[in-house]
């Protein structure tokens, strides 16, 4: 227990084990845990202490794993495997965990150098702070196995580290750290001068295999695993090199910069793939010495490219090399496999919420066309500054006080039921549009989309709404004039449908060609630009990140800002058509017409009347709205892209000290793969089972 609070050092001889007596005293007093972890400790004890002794409860070696072991892993480390830190937290060697020892155990687990010193707690048998050579031989061979590749302790390795066997030089903590680092390194070398029998440097493909199997198999995705010996293929000899598997080796034992390597170069590479050069490029940019050479690059594209090391890959082809739990998608959708009847339900059960979805998104685009109506003045856009008597509005500002002046509140929403009625059928249908030629569009391995395709989905989207937005535009515009023409020549108001009747079916496209002429480039504009804001501002999917609410809302409203002020001049021209001229203004034959005699009769400042109520109407507008639609996409029924999940991007929902746990048996199966499983069972002939609603009692 002296181990959870102090470092021993110890160089040359043993050192004393005086502290053994005071440890349990001076645990709480030292380490001392905030009340909540303890409680929360305790919570984990009694859900899994099934062992009843005198009254007092114990965790067996089974129990013991399911307190401690991390509930997902992105390793193949079995859960079975971690039978072998029981060992370590059974202090008194009875076969039990009591209460007491399992809080040293996780007080010991807050080490910020837990994993090692676990690892060392192991070796050290007889808990005298110090590793001799005979107790490093012991523990070594009873967790490995008699089939194991052969590890000869009479080395000059081993000797450097432990001098000669007659016990002169025992390890201290430090000096057993820096062992352990090391060691995977001369097992490996000694592994294969074993299986070199001939001694010429070169092995056998399924003798690199069980090389590998036996010092790194957890490491390693099954797909990988049954690759192992096309390594072979590299150099024309059909065997495998000492430098080959020594190369590989490196690559395993940096796996996480690999990864970070390839992250980083994909997301910056215009296509989202790279080759070797573009690997090497970038692991020379972001370290001060080499990190990979030649070699190593090689057997990277190697297992990734599945043998071919010509073409350009993916972050995906990566997965398997990167995940050792990947596996196959064909074998995920086997797993997959639901029956008829439960697949006709989730059918229906979809569709009900695609409705549901629909509607949510029109009560979010109503609700935000609502909120944002009073800036949608089109009176300023309709206004002909070469009339003489008809300047009625200098400014907007000046536009909204008349209007609150001489039509009250209502004189902003005039026009708003129109709307409203058509903002759902609007949005649905842009949003649709764009993410089916997106999705068409896109590479399926890297997710990308070429810019010009981009647009295109935009622009087509843009283009498909105007069957909704040109007769609610045209409605809503002659609504909000009406206010107008009623102050200056008392002319009566009308309601929407007799606007309808007036236009009919084909009036109420009048102007449509201004009107595709602004959703167009719109919808180009906001969506290219709402895409590339995510994902090179916001930086999302970096390491498996996802944006936040601010971050998603704020990237909707940023991309609208640009789409709405630079399609305004279109916006201008589309008013101008669908507004019924009165006595006195110019009118318009057509598109072209228009643009040209508001360039030329009022500037070409004209053209960009009311562009800022545009981006202040827009952007919030539409953020709301694709907001809605972001988070209403990701539940229940996501359609999840491709994506590699390792540890360094699987969100952290274990607690530390169970990553640690996880982390100490990494170090302890990098001396095998199969470490711990020959470890005994523990049990105590005492111990009966305790009922599931028993509560811990002290006997008397």
């Amino acid at each position: 227990m002296t181990r959870a609070i102090s470092t021993v050092h110890c160089d040359a001889d043993a050192v004393s084990s005086s502290l053994t007596g005071s440890a349990l005293k001076s645990v709480r007093s030292v380490v001392a845990a905030p009340e909540n972890e303890m409680k929360r400790w305790r919570r984990i004890f009694e859900a899994n202490a099934k062992v009843v002794i005198d009254g007092e409860k114990y965790l067996d070696p089974d129990n013991f794993v399911n307190a401690i072991a991390p509930k997902s892993d992105s390793t193949k480390i079995g859960r079975a495997q971690f039978a072998i830190l029981f060992r370590v937290a059974d202090s008194s060697k009875r076969g039990l965990v009591s209460w007491d020892d399992f809080t040293v155990f996780e007080t010991l687990l807050k080490r910020p150098d837990a994993d090692y010193w676990i690892a060392f707690q192991y070796f050290d048998v007889d808990s005298s702070g110090t590793i001799t050579f005979d107790e490093f031989k012991n523990v070594f061979l009873a967790n490995v196995g008699p089939s194991a590749i052969p590890f000869d302790f009479d080395c000059d390795w081993v000797k450097l580290y432990l001098g000669r066997k007659n016990g002169t030089h025992v390890l201290g903590y430090n000096e057993f750290t820096q062992l352990m680092k090391g060691l995977q390194g001369e097992r490996l070398r000694q592994a294969f001068k074993y299986l070199d029998k001939d001694q010429d440097g070169f092995i056998r493909p399924e003798e690199f295999k069980q090389i590998i199997l036996e010092i790194a198999g957890h490491k390693l995705s099954d797909a990988v695993i049954e690759r192992l010996p096309t390594l072979c293929t590299l150099t024309p000899s059909g065997r495998i090199s000492y430098s080959e598997v020594v190369a590989f080796q490196n690559v395993i034992r940096e796996m996480d910069m690999v990864e970070r390597i390839l992250r980083e170069a994909t997301a910056k590479s215009k296509d989202g793939r790279i080759d070797q050069s573009d690997f090497l490029n970038h692991s020379a940019a972001i370290s001060r010495y080499a990190l990979f050479t030649p070699m190593e690059a090689s057997i990277i594209f190697h297992f990734a490219g599945r043998g071919s090391r010509e073409k350009r890959l993916a972050l995906l082809d990566f997965a398997q090399l990167l995940d050792p739990q990947w596996r196959a998608p064909h074998d995920v959708l086997e797993a997959n496999e639901v029956r008829p009847k439960a697949s006709l339900l989730q059918g229906v059960l979809k569709s009900a919420y695609g409705f549901v979805q629909g509607g949510t998104i029109g009560i979010a685009g109503a609700l935000g066309a609502t909120i944002v109506y009073p800036i949608d003045m089109g009176k300023m856009q309709n206004q002909r500054s070469t009339v003489v008597g008809q300047m009625l509005y200098k400014n907007s500002i000046d536009c909204a006080q008349k209007i609150f002046r001489n039509e009250g509140l209502m004189g902003f929403y005039r026009g708003l039921g129109p709307q409203l009625i058509g903002v759902a059928p609007e949005k649905a249908i842009k949003l649709t549009v764009n993410d089916l030629v997106r999705g068409r569009a896109m590479d399926p391995e890297t997710g990308r989309i070429k810019l010009g395709w981009e647009l295109i989905a935009g622009g087509m989207a843009g283009g498909c709404q105007v069957i909704f937005t040109n007769p609610l535009e045209i409605v809503k515009i002659r609504l909000q004039i009406q206010g107008e023409a009623a102050k200056l020549e008392g002319a009566v108001k009308h309601g929407a449908a007799h606007i309808v009747r007036q236009l009919g079916v084909l009036g109420l496209y009048k102007g449509a060609s201004a009107c595709l002429l602004r959703d167009i480039p719109f919808s180009a504009i906001y969506f290219t630009a709402y895409s590339h804001l995510k994902k090179d501002v916001f930086h999302e999917g970096y390491n498996g990140k996802q944006l936040s609410f601010l971050e998603t809302l704020g990237a909707a409203g940023i991309a609208g800002m640009p789409a709405a002020y630079l399609t305004t001049p279109a916006d201008v021209v589309k008013t101008r058509l669908q507004v019924e001229a009165r006595q006195g203004q110019t009118h318009y034959k057509g598109l072209t017409d228009a643009f040209v005699k508001i360039n030329k009769e009022e500037g070409f400042k004209a053209l960009f009347k009311g562009g800022p109520a545009r981006v202040l109407r827009s952007s919030p507008q539409f953020g709301f709205t694709l907001l809605a639609y972001e988070y209403l996409q990701k539940y229940p029924w996501q359609d999840n892209k491709p994506e590699v999940k390792t540890a360094l991007t699987t969100p952290k929902r274990d607690e530390m000290s169970q990553i640690r746990a996880r982390n100490a048996l990494k170090i302890l199966l990098d001396v095998h793969g199969d470490f711990g499983r020959r470890a005994a069972n523990f049990s105590h002939p005492l111990v009966k089972q305790a009922p599931p609603t028993a509560s811990p009692s002290k006997s008397t």
